[in-house]
């Protein structure tokens, strides 16, 4: 398996997620066996005008490699920019983000709203092509409502422009995270493109991941939030790919285990106000199928400090 130069050692990989795949998140899933990890959306105007907050998003922590940067923007100058400057650093490689469906990003023409322009599409990707000297992917939805579905039609627009890869999450943007993913329009890019697809949406279980290779014809797998508070998907997926027999699902002790080395890495990375608080999320979906998990959650939220929040989640045993 391979992206672009960059080769994998399995099929599957952790989804971008705004606000959720810092490194710490990150270095967990590649720990359980993720191949690629990526980073949160990283704005091209940040880079352009060198935020400090851009700037934070851009670390790697050790052991996570391979990583890609996922930028999103709608201006090919300000992303090819983007892209020279992010040639020194870590990354094995650039996405572009052609399918975030937040309103405050697509209201500025980015992530979904690309969809509706493929034209625009093919000069963003060519443009990052030309600048990263680094292998260049993007992620989209199959189509802006089930009115516009063109995911084939964008797909072709990406390879294309130079694109080493494709990842498209089967739902339009309308659906947000409603409803079924539709592998079939996976399945149908797989059969458009030569460049490697890589299929997302609806993988809760390693079973998913492998059935989605199986259904799909897809070279790899993204998962999303079926990897929020279960870093195991991963380990699991692998083993069936191996043909080896599924780990039991984790136990509580484990999850809290995962629970304070989340924590300890969030803490160094971010310091004790911003981890605190962005723990609370991770937290409660480590906690889902836990008895009395709701109780803890509105006890955690309530949580400021690292002690504290640190002895709360020993007292979950």
């Amino acid at each position: 398996m391979r992206i672009g130069t960059i080769e994998l050692e399995n099929p599957f990989v952790l989804a971008p997620l705004a606000g959720i795949t810092d490194a710490s998140t990150r270095s967990l899933a590649k720990e359980q066996g993720a191949a690629l990890v990526y980073s949160e959306m990283i704005s091209g105007k940040g880079l352009w005008y060198k935020d400090k907050n851009t700037e934070r998003l851009l670390n790697i922590a050790e052991g996570e490699e391979p990583i890609f940067y996922q930028l999103f923007g709608s201006d090919p100058e300000i992303l090819a920019h983007a892209a020279r400057e992010l040639r020194p650093r870590r990354n094995a490689g650039i996405d572009i983000n052609m399918g975030c469906p937040v309103p405050k990003v697509v209201k500025n023409g980015e992530g979904s709203a690309l969809l509706k322009n493929p034209q625009l599409i093919y000069d963003l990707v060519y443009a990052v092509v030309q600048a990263a000297e680094k292998p260049v992917t993007a992620k989209i939805r199959i189509g802006w409502d089930a009115d516009s579905i063109n995911a084939v039609e964008t797909a072709k627009a990406i390879e294309a422009a130079g694109a080493s890869a494709v990842a498209v999450h089967g739902r339009t943007r309308e659906q947000y995270y409603t409803g079924q993913a539709d592998w079939n329009m996976i399945r149908k890019v797989k059969e458009a493109v030569s460049i490697p697809v890589i299929g997302n949406g609806d993988v809760f279980s390693g079973e998913d991941a492998n059935r989605m290779l199986a259904e799909t014809g897809c070279d790899l797998v993204m998962i999303a939030r079926g990897a929020l508070g279960n870093p195991w998907i991963f380990r699991d997926a692998l083993a069936i790919w191996r043909g080896e027999e599924v780990p039991p699902a984790p136990t509580l002790e484990e999850k809290v285990r995962m629970m304070r080395i989340h924590l300890d890495r969030m803490l160094a990375e971010k310091g004790e106000y911003a981890a605190v608080r962005e723990m609370r999320k991770h937290a409660g979906w480590y906690l889902k199928g836990v008895h009395g998990a709701a109780a803890i959650r509105r006890n955690i939220n309530t949580i400021t400090s690292a002690e504290e929040l640190k002895r709360t989640i020993e007292e979950i045993l």
